[in-house]
């Protein structure tokens, strides 16, 4: 079974950067997307960030647009997620999730249709 492992959260100041890995156990078969979600205290769960499996398609949240990065490396079968100029309302547990039978980004928000989650990584900013 697809299991994905978060690493890399942590405390930081505002306007700190941190860098997410989300390794993957095995390669998923035909198109998929991964992407980042987030959830802070007393908060629904956010989708924040997709990728491609080709990382041709991208799409970010337009609360991190402009200062959140994601990438991947293939061969390593690993998603990064960059975060720059960090704020204390990006302070969540966030997590990292495949979905199957998808080419690209568009329309990715839903948390539903998601079937292979991580367990989660920690992201606190302090102010």
């Amino acid at each position: 079974q697809l299991r994905l492992v978060e690493s890399g959260g942590g405390l930081v100041q505002s306007g700190g950067s941190l860098t997410l890995s989300c390794a993957v156990s095995e390669r998923p078969s035909g198109l998929y997307i991964i992407s980042w979600f987030r959830q802070g205290p007393g908060s629904a769960r956010e989708a924040i960030s997709c990728i491609s499996n080709s990382g041709g398609s991208t799409d970010y949240a337009a609360s991190v647009k402009g200062r959140f990065t994601i990438s991947r490396d293939n061969a390593e079968l690993t998603v990064f997620l960059k975060m720059n100029n960090l704020r204390p309302e990006d302070t969540a547990v966030y997590y990292c999730a495949t979905r199957a039978f998808k080419k690209d980004c568009r329309d990715s928000e839903m948390s539903k249709e998601y079937t292979a989650w991580g367990q989660g990584t920690q992201v606190t900013v302090s102010s």
